[in-house]
């Protein structure tokens, strides 16, 4: 499903992605935001959530928005299921860079390293991208084939 977007956060990064959603929802009415976790900032693991979203992602075809505090550990946990491409991004152009050239299916925020405006604007960004295909399908091929050949242990 094309509208459909998983949402996940630790606790760094819950009051982040509610404030981030909220705004979201308002620029995207089209979009459904399926939030699964976690639901308060009580100190929690951001693997186990990573993981929710990403196998989501990957069942349903659909997109990711994933928060910690650097967007960095949340998307080395997705990565590691088949089929995700998640991308910790910083601003507007590595946000579409994410999209246009590698196909990502999972964009990944730090809470702490930048403002609530810069996360409207890298995710709408995002959103708004589609993959250029072309010369950036034969990497992609091969990305896939190193999830067959190795794994992502």
């Amino acid at each position: 499903m094309k509208n459909l977007i998983y949402v996940g956060s630790d606790h760094a990064g819950y009051s982040f992605k509610i404030a981030l959603v909220t705004e979201l929802k308002k620029i995207f009415p089209e979009f459904s935001f399926i939030d699964v976790g976690c639901h308060n900032e009580t100190s929690c693991d951001y693997p186990s959530f990573a993981e929710k979203v990403a196998v989501e992602v990957v069942k349903d075809s659909a997109q990711g928005l994933l928060i910690c505090g650097s967007g960095i550990g949340v998307a080395i946990a997705a990565n590691k299921i088949p089929g995700v491409r998640a991308a910790t991004v910083w601003d507007d152009l590595s946000a579409t860079l994410s999209r246009g050239h590698n196909n990502s299916n999972i964009i990944c925020l730090g809470s702490r390293l930048i403002s609530h405006e810069v996360a409207v604007s890298a995710v709408s960004s995002w959103l708004k991208t589609s993959f250029e295909g072309g010369r950036h399908q034969k990497r992609i091929e091969l990305i896939s084939a190193l999830e067959k050949k190795y794994g992502t242990s």
